[in-house]
């Protein structure tokens, strides 16, 4: 990136680092936590409307609404040296919107109470595990390569089991993903302040592009530990 920075220079800068670094994490919590209101909004919003039946009714539309949040991030990541910060707030918005339009069907396959029960759940271990992450003095870096080929796994595992079909796969996944998403929020909270340590100049730009990465980082961890939270509470209501 363009605004890299030596990781001395910044660390030494004592009291300015220490006021940057709690500036740059409370952009970075306030936007994952506007994305997921603007997700939920929007989801429910969609099925309230009566518009999830019509996307739906299209399978191009449907598709193109479950690709396009990754899409959108993928390309935020790798035109954002280029990007203005106004355009890389936009789109983040705009993924965080499309998120809610993919994620609509949630409203309609899982009941309230299991969608309420879950978002608090995921809320206390995604909050415990970034707290952790943020705090701790343990180097986190060796586990997210192991994380990485976990979710690697899980991503194989989900493919297979859409040919056979097979509920105990289906439940075994769901359970181990919540937990690999749960660990990755702590790495990803630690890794949110190296970057810091080691691209941020000081300048507003900088700190905002840096802050919606790990934002969107952070977001991906919280929506897929509720996800698959969700799956495992229904599949176990179901059980009963």
């Amino acid at each position: 990136m363009s605004f890299m920075k030596n990781e001395q220079d910044i660390r030494s800068q004592g009291v300015y680092y220490s006021a940057g670094l709690r500036d740059y994490l409370t952009k970075v919590y306030n936007y994952m936590a506007l994305a997921l209101g603007v997700t939920g909004f929007v989801a429910f919003f969609i099925v309230s409307s009566g518009l999830f039946q019509v996307i739906h009714s299209s399978p191009m539309l449907s598709l193109m609404v479950t690709f396009s949040p990754i899409m959108l991030v993928f390309f935020m990541y790798y035109k954002l040296p280029q990007l203005s910060v106004q355009s890389t707030i936009i789109i983040f918005f705009a993924f965080s919107t499309l998120m809610g339009v993919s994620l609509s069907y949630v409203f309609i396959k899982y009941t309230a109470a299991n969608i309420t029960r879950s978002f608090f759940i995921t809320a206390i271990m995604f909050g415990s595990m970034a707290l952790y992450g943020n705090s701790t003095k343990r180097d986190l870096t060796s586990m997210g390569s192991f994380l990485v080929m976990g979710v690697w796994g899980l991503i194989i595992a989900s493919l297979v089991n859409l040919f056979l079909g097979s509920s105990s796969l289906y439940f075994a996944v769901s359970f181990v993903s919540v937990i690999v998403f749960t660990l990755m929020t702590a790495y990803d909270a630690q890794r949110i302040k190296d970057v810091y340590y080691r691209f941020n100049d000081g300048s507003d730009v900088a700190t905002t592009k840096l802050a919606i990465l790990g934002a969107t980082s952070l977001y991906f961890d919280f929506i897929n530990i509720f996800l698959n939270l969700l799956r495992v509470l229904n599949l176990l209501n179901n059980r009963d």
